[in-house]
């Protein structure tokens, strides 16, 4: 069993390292190769909008590449006008030559390019406020953290979970926006586009997953002092998977098994957690921070700051704004360490 020895002192947040250079490497001369390896990178990957899993994202992708081509026709035609009054044929023109070319070059073709592009962006807008087709998830915007809520097709009360959204394959989810505290921005490039959440006002979206996967998204409107943290995690998966989630989902906690377990789950009772989390199927009923009934099933823990592991949840337990600033939960650190790791135990154990 881990023993208050094991956590981590002090407690390593994870950050990114940069890229290595070898010594004596001029950086300057390393700068444009290091930005073409960023730009490559960035079009593919777990949250990259030029690597679409999903009907909405594939459409945006698309009007990505047609901007670009429109912008890379303009400036190809400008250019080369340029290059060839210039430098390739300098010499006096008409006049009337120099209408034309001003007129046709710099007015009709540009505005010809740019109407249709506009046309082409205005005519993908009604295909993504598309209503959905039965799921319904409700998300808000908390500091710093996403509150999420499943309601599915004919239900009478939510199924509850946090920083970590499914959606099944092939059908077209409908999310619905709130925020509690301050304006948050849901971005899930890899699925569908960007949404404000704004205190106060419900905003909508939909998207349509096209294949299985693990995704991820942000906040992308900033938010405070934890803003970096506050991540989420989507996964789309197939349609008898997802009911199979959903059911395991809507299930109550399963008591602990083991001694370590039991310890936690009564220090986690009688330290008063339950006021703030609820367990389904326990006394705690709290509605302030995160669901806690399946903690220990998700991806990450602390909105993305954190794994979902026990030396991670003791070390949030502990001093939770020693790895996120702000965080509205209150420190546990005058603790005894072991009761600390063995309520731990016990939400790591909640599957």
């Amino acid at each position: 069993m881990l023993s208050a020895q094991d956590l981590p002192q002090p407690f390593d947040r994870k950050l990114a390292h940069a890229l290595p250079l070898r010594p004596g490497t001029d950086h300057l001369k390393a700068a444009p190769a290091l930005a073409a390896f960023g730009f490559l990178t960035a079009c593919v990957g777990p949250q990259s909008a030029l690597d679409p899993a999903g009907r909405d994202a594939e459409t945006l992708a698309d009007l990505f590449f047609w901007l670009v081509a429109g912008a890379v026709v303009l400036w190809v035609l400008m250019n080369g006008l340029m290059f060839y009054a210039w430098r390739a044929k300098p010499r006096p023109i008409s006049p009337k030559t120099g209408r034309w070319l001003i007129f046709g070059g710099g007015i009709v073709f540009p505005t010809v390019v740019l109407a249709g592009l506009l046309s082409y962006g205005l005519s993908v807008i009604p295909d993504q406020r598309a209503p959905g087709e039965g799921l319904r998830v409700e998300i808000t915007g908390e500091q710093w953290w996403f509150r999420v809520a499943y309601w599915p097709e004919g239900a009478t009360e939510p199924i509850h979970s946090a920083n970590e959204v499914v959606f099944p394959v092939g059908q077209r989810s409908e999310l619905t926006l709130k925020a509690d505290q301050v304006i948050h921005s849901f971005w899930l490039p890899s699925l569908a586009g960007k949404t404000d959440m704004i205190p106060g006002r419900v905003n909508r979206m939909s998207l349509e997953p096209t294949e299985p996967g693990e995704f991820r998204g942000q906040c992308a409107e900033y938010c405070g002092e934890s803003h970096a943290w506050m991540a989420f995690t989507a996964l789309t998966l197939m349609p008898e998977e997802f009911d199979a989630f959903l059911q395991d989902l809507a299930a109550p906690a399963v008591p602990p098994d083991t001694e370590v377990g039991q310890a936690g789950r009564t220090a986690f009772m009688a330290h008063g957690c339950g006021g703030c989390h609820t367990i389904r199927g326990t006394p705690a009923r709290g509605n302030v921070g995160p669901d806690l009934t399946h903690v220990g099933s998700r991806l990450n823990l602390a909105a993305g700051a954190l794994d979902v592991t026990v030396p991670d949840l003791a070390a949030w337990i502990t001093d939770p704004k020693a790895i996120k600033a702000g965080a509205k939960m209150p420190a546990y650190d005058h603790l005894d360490p072991d009761e600390i790791v063995a309520m731990a135990v016990y939400l790591e154990g909640l599957k």
